[in-house]
């Protein structure tokens, strides 16, 4: 075959690949803006934000080429928060990125228009994002962080830990999750079918949560379960929880595996990472002319129990061995 032959045959087989075709659809630069609810480094947030990039990389989107990124960071602020929403909603992005209820909110009162994909949202149609799960209606989808029936795994999972447990309290901020009730109700059944006393803890500070930690441990086999919600599950007010558990040596069950990473007990929940994958998916789309109101709101898939050997002795407890063969990590 000529030279020239060769070169025109090897073009046309680019042009035909298919991520020519997404380059060819991407001859404007797109804009991304991403908030994220937490600092940057804490949590799981930076691992989640690597592989969400990824992921548009290995769809072709290319920083620099074929994206750019307006990235923020909320630091656990709500007013922050919602100043960063105004912010980046006026530069007018193609798609917006949120971490959390709180951020989503936020984004959702400065545009109805711009498309927005969640990630870490407990409940989005309790929370006004969505219409329902199959049909979103509106320029908001995206990846929920949780079941219902988790509050109830949370409660069996106490028991297991420490079968003494006779009361727990679930702590929880109404300010950043609003959606507090549907995994209070399954924990409270739960719970009073195990024998243990259920006690919903809504907190707004740190100093309310010393004093719930207090109330608990006022009498022996007390115990508590942290709920999905930015306001506990980062910073400061982690490490309180963390701390506070080691210093009144009660069983405390968490929700996320770094959270157990920084010291806790035993988790049990989602892969967050694992949404901020499947996230570019939905971003892909969009960016091709999807509207976010016709696609679905996607349910978790990937679940994890993380076990802090480590702890657990610090706290004078041994678990079962058949909880620990059942974890998906344990920490020695």
């Amino acid at each position: 075959m000529r030279r020239r032959e060769f070169l025109g045959a090897l073009a046309g087989a680019v042009a035909a690949s298919p991520l020519a075709a997404r380059a060819e659809s991407s001859a404007r630069m797109r804009r991304i803006g991403v908030l994220i609810a937490s600092a940057e480094g804490d949590g799981s947030s930076s691992l989640g934000l690597s592989g969400f990039r990824k992921g548009l990389e290995d769809l072709g989107w290319i920083e620099g080429r074929d994206i750019q990124y307006d990235l923020r960071w909320g630091r656990i602020d709500l007013d922050r928060i919602e100043m960063l929403a105004r912010e980046l909603v006026a530069l007018r992005p193609d798609v917006l990125l949120a971490h959390t209820t709180p951020v989503t909110a936020a984004l959702q009162r400065q545009t109805k228009s711009i498309p927005i994909v969640f990630v870490i949202v407990s409940d989005p149609v309790g929370s006004g994002f969505v219409a329902s799960l199959p049909h979103p209606g509106g320029n908001i989808t995206g990846f929920i962080n949780i079941e219902a029936s988790l509050g109830g795994k949370w409660a069996e999972l106490l028991k297991e830990v420490s079968p003494a447990v006779d009361h727990a309290a679930l702590l929880f901020n109404p300010k950043t999750a609003p959606y507090f009730s549907s995994y209070a109700e399954p924990f409270r059944a739960a719970a009073r079918s195990l024998g243990i006393e259920p006690i919903l803890s809504p907190i707004q500070s740190g100093d309310e949560i010393e004093s719930v930690f207090g109330a608990v441990t006022a009498r022996p086999n007390g115990s508590l379960v942290v709920a999905p919600d930015v306001f506990i599950n980062l910073g400061n007010n982690l490490k309180l929880v963390v701390s506070l558990a080691e210093r009144h040596r009660i069983p405390v069950v968490y929700p996320y595996r770094y959270m157990i990473t920084a010291g806790g007990l035993i988790s049990y929940g989602i892969d967050q990472i694992d949404l901020y994958k499947r996230a570019p998916a939905y971003v892909d789309r969009i960016l091709r002319g999807a509207s976010p109101a016709e696609l679905p709101v996607q349910l978790p898939t990937k679940f994890e129990m993380v076990i802090n050997l480590k702890t657990a002795n610090a706290l004078g407890l041994t678990l079962p061995a058949t909880l620990i063969g059942r974890a998906d990590e344990v920490i020695e």
